[in-house]
């Protein structure tokens, strides 16, 4: 009884990742130009942001100071 439960499972397994590869051949992957556009599009926006936050944590840090000493 115990085997055909893990053939039961093994089974199950094959069939999802034979499912699983013929959805991958349905994506519609993005080209190499899009996916560095993209890439540059995310890591400018981390830039800015991260320097929008390192100003506010500057001028907080020093208008905190300012009231503490």
């Amino acid at each position: 009884m115990r085997v055909k439960s893990v053939e039961k499972i093994f089974t199950k397994l094959i069939i999802f990742f034979k499912e699983v590869k013929v959805e991958l051949k349905k994506v519609n992957w993005p080209t190499r130009q899009e996916t560095i556009k993209y890439s540059l599009m995310v890591v400018g926006a981390s830039a800015v942001i991260a320097f929008f936050l390192g100003g506010l944590d500057f001028l907080f840090t020093i208008i905190i100071n300012r009231f503490i000493f």
